[in-house]
């Protein structure tokens, strides 16, 4: 049997579970034939046609256009009009429908069937040749700007002029007279532009407006749109072609949009705009103020009540907010579209526990209705969405929220600053573990260089800050303290900037921002959440500050404590250099324990206010030269400092220069080349626990041993750790109970986990460098490809933001499977940037994980995003059964 590639909606071939084939416009349609809600007859060309449209070269297979030259007269019958008949026409919409909802990045076509006969055979049927004239300049402007790729702006201009000429402000104002002037005056200026008639025939009109859908698909906005949202180009769009109603017939007619609640609060109660005497983009359009729904009660009391019946049965029936759209001909109600709206986070969130209330959802149900990345909204300040704003440029949103600040461009003036008691906005090239200061004074970061979980966006997410990182858009000048964009913007030091983190946007000057306020509902919901994850959620965090935040959003632990980030304080990066520059041995060890008591400080506070909480205390992960300065008056500050040459120093910096530091003399490799650094680590991390333990804080820290990729690697690190805390019980006289695992971020051990597992306790998966390593890309250096990359399909999103499922999450679940396979109860985490990440996690709990760890204000995603995949998990697990 052939593939079907058209649909008859009204005769219940289709219905909602059809999303993928029918995209989500037709299956709702059918949906709503299928529960008996007035719609327009309709078919729908399949998504499958579009990819075959697309895999035949831009061509309509012939047996397609048979499919759909059968579909017409059963339009027609059903109706009781005639496709082109001038007599009694039928004419059509032609609109997009993808199985995800791209609002208007695709292309609509209304009023198709009309010609010269039809325009004149409607006047005479209708009695009302101003709507029959007003419908075909409406079609002819159409179909020339979407279909034949003209544009509006001729056809706009005519219009405008003819207006002028007549005196008149708004369309609906026109005669019939004036529609039919303006009707030869398109048809004369597609001639013109095209050097062809406008088309008469209503079949090749239906089968290129097809097309142009189709090719709507890979319009470039649509593109963008798809980029942006992680929609793989290979789903394609449905086309959906129905008979039209019409809204300009009269005062008694009317187009209009709304929704089943308000989207913005979540109110329950109509929220939408009418027109009457309208088609559905003059709404949009703005052309004319529309009406509230609210007032239709007066203005059609029965076709009102009508509505609200309609509104409270697609309620009911999707469980979930909708999104209408409709038209009124002569008084008649007819439902031209439903879908599930969008709204902001606390809509989402209200919606989702009212409908609980309301016992329409349970608890499970209202858990899968908010989207985990919405929850970002309600974590972050935003800008005052009433504020004027000019945007100069854009990046990555690599950190949500507003921040608005004095720009600075080093860290250091940052600090100063700050201190002095100013908003400063960091603005850098790209920045570096040594920045970390300036990043914490200022209110947020704007580098030019780098890509979603770059050193500036993995740390702004941590500390909170808003973040908007490789922005292409920008020259950042050090000399001159100056950043100019392509638009023309200069931007001096001490000149206020404002960044909205979660749009990747920059704007000039100091724009007003607001909290968002955390309402009750948001307690009751995340009540729900944690009812129904299976996966434990920590944090990644190295300062009290940030491990208290981690709490506050229902952190249940720390997965990765960096403790390279301690050694960057300005009391302590003094004795890290120290250590750094020494010769021997002993002078190593003098340094060391210059530091020791900083470190053991710092376990003792995370310990507290974790108390009692798991903590994953990573060793020194960092190759030792980026501890140095860098700069040549920076050098000769410490120099002096330390009572050495220049020279020295500029020596010890080029003996560690590394051409790869990203593969180099780190993890591990530092632990067995100085021993001496895991020993103190090792000291500070136990003695922190014991003293700890003896204020009533009981403590299992878990000891992780970075870029292991053999079994005698981690061996001859846990050696040291082991050899270090029997010691320091022996101090002590007391013991307690620690774990030694490793992080699990090279492919090497992912094959090789189950002889790692042999006598490592836990495996923390660094999704970060596992992705750079596995595809050969740096997180830093490669955003241009990336963007490449994924707009030629190679990539659908960024690999460093979500999981490559099928390489490096192939290399995940084997170490997962493999580690398992020698430990059973092998404690398994995530502690990458992919932790945060509601599609990895999806992944993450597929693979069997106990945990992942992120940012501390991802917390309440991971969380949401945890449980919506347990409850998919068990979904499956029960149509498997």
């Amino acid at each position: 049997m052939s593939k079907k590639y058209v649909y008859l909606l009204f005769k219940n071939e289709a219905n909602a579970s059809m999303r993928e084939l029918l995209g989500g416009k037709g299956a709702n349609l059918a949906e709503m034939f299928n529960i008996g809600l007035p719609v327009p007859p309709a078919f729908t060309v399949t998504t499958e046609a579009c990819t075959r449209y697309y895999d035949d070269g831009k061509k309509i297979g012939q047996d397609i256009i048979d499919e759909i030259d059968r579909a017409i007269p059963e339009l027609e019958t059903v109706i009781g009009k005639k496709f082109g008949d001038p007599k009694n026409p039928l004419l059509v919409s032609v609109r997009s429908g993808s199985r995800a909802s791209m609002p208007g990045m695709m292309d609509t076509i209304l009023n198709l069937g009309m010609n010269d006969e039809v325009a004149e055979g409607l006047a005479k049927l209708t009695g009302n040749p101003r709507f029959a004239y007003d419908s075909y300049r409406r079609f002819i402007q159409m179909f020339a700007d979407v279909v034949m790729d003209l544009g509006k702006s001729y056809f706009e201009k005519i219009l405008k002029e003819v207006k002028a000429q007549k005196g008149v402000e708004l369309d609906k104002d026109l005669t019939a007279s004036d529609l039919q002037e303006i009707v030869a005056l398109y048809k004369a200026e597609y001639r013109k532009l095209k050097n062809e008639a406008f088309p008469q025939d209503p079949h090749t009109q239906l089968i290129e407006a097809v097309k142009a859908v189709f090719r709507s698909w890979d319009n470039p906005r649509a593109n963008i749109y798809r980029m942006r949202e992680g929609i793989p180009y290979s789903w394609g769009t449905a086309v959906n072609v129905q008979c039209m109603v019409f809204g300009n017939k009269g005062d008694t007619s009317g187009t209009g949009v709304a929704f089943s609640r308000n989207p913005a609060t979540g109110e329950k109660g109509l929220y939408g705009e009418y027109l009457f005497n309208a088609q559905g983009e003059d709404v949009v359009a703005g052309i004319r103020t529309p009406k509230p729904i609210s007032d239709l009660q007066k203005d059609n009391p029965e076709v009102y009540n009508q509505f609200v019946k309609v509104v409270e049965t697609l309620e009911n029936h999707y469980k979930d907010m909708q999104d209408m759209e409709f038209t009124i001909e002569h008084s008649k109600l007819w439902m031209l579209q439903t879908r599930n709206g969008k709204r902001t986070a606390t809509a989402a969130v209200k919606i989702a526990v009212d409908m609980v209330k309301e016992k329409l959802l349970t608890e499970e149900e209202a858990v899968m209705r908010v989207g985990a990345e919405q929850l970002d909204q309600l974590l972050h300040p935003m800008l005052d969405p009433k504020a004027n704003k000019k945007v100069i440029a854009t990046g990555l949103p690599a950190s949500p929220g507003a921040a608005v600040g004095k720009a600075v461009f080093s860290a250091d003036v940052a600090e100063e600053w700050n201190k002095k008691g100013e908003k400063v906005m960091l603005v850098r090239i790209e920045t570096s573990p040594e920045d970390i200061g300036g990043m914490d004074a200022a209110q947020g970061i704007i580098t030019a260089r780098g890509g979603m979980t770059s050193h500036a966006a993995v740390v702004a997410r941590g500390m909170g800050r808003p973040c908007v990182s490789g922005s292409n858009d920008i020259k950042i000048d050090y000399a001159k303290k100056q950043f100019t964009t392509t638009s023309g913007a200069i931007v001096r030091e001490g000149e206020w900037v404002s960044i909205d983190g979660a749009k990747g946007q920059i704007i000039e000057g100091n724009v007003p921002t607001v909290q968002v306020e955390m309402t009750g509902d948001f307690g009751t919901f995340m009540s729900w959440v944690d009812k129904a994850r299976t996966m434990t959620i920590r944090a990644n965090a190295e300062t009290p500050r940030d491990a208290k935040q981690a709490r506050d959003f229902g952190a249940e632990g720390i997965g990765l404590a960096r403790t390279e980030h301690m050694f960057f304080d300005a009391s302590r990066i003094q004795d890290m250099r120290e250590m750094i520059l020494a010769d021997t041995l002993e002078g190593r060890r003098r340094a060391l324990a210059k530091l020791l008591p900083h470190q053991k400080k710092d376990f003792k506070e995370l310990y507290r206010v974790m108390d009692g909480l798991p903590v994953t205390v990573r060793l020194l992960d960092p190759p030792l030269h980026e501890f140095l300065p860098h700069t040549e008056a920076e050098m000769q500050e410490l120099a002096h400092k330390m009572g050495v040459t220049v020279e020295k120093i500029k020596e010890r910096a080029e003996k560690l220069h590394e051409f790869n530091p990203m593969l180099g003399h780190r993890g591990c490799r530092l632990a067995i080349t100085y021993p001496e650094i895991a020993e103190m680590q090792t000291r500070a991390i136990i003695e922190a626990a014991i003293e700890v333990g003896e204020e009533g804080i009981s403590v299992v820290p878990e000891i992780e041993v970075p870029l292991v990729g053999s079994k005698k690697e981690f061996d001859i690190c846990k050696t040291i750790i082991d050899g270090t805390a029997q010691t320091v019980f022996g101090e002590k006289n007391k013991t307690l109970k620690y774990l030694v695992g490793t992080m699990i971020e090279l492919p090497r051990a992912c094959l090789l986990a189950d002889e790692i597992a042999e006598t490592a306790e836990f495996f923390g998966f660094g999704t970060n460098d596992l992705t750079q390593t596995t595809l050969g890309m740096s997180r830093d250096d490669t955003g241009a490809i990336l963007e490449e990359y994924r707009a030629k399909g190679v990539y659908v999103g960024d690999p460093f933001a979500t999981l490559d499922q099928e390489g490096v999450g192939q290399l995940v679940r084997t170490g997962c499977e493999k580690g398992r396979a020698t430990r059973p109860n092998i404690k398994l985490g995530v502690c990458g940037e992919h932790g945060g990440d509601p599609e990895s996690i999806n992944f993450f709990q597929s693979c069997g994980m106990g945990y992942v760890s992120c940012s501390p204000f991802r917390v309440p995603i991971a969380r949401l995003a945890a449980a919506q995949a347990a409850i998919k998990a068990k979904k499956g697990e029960k149509k498997a059964a």
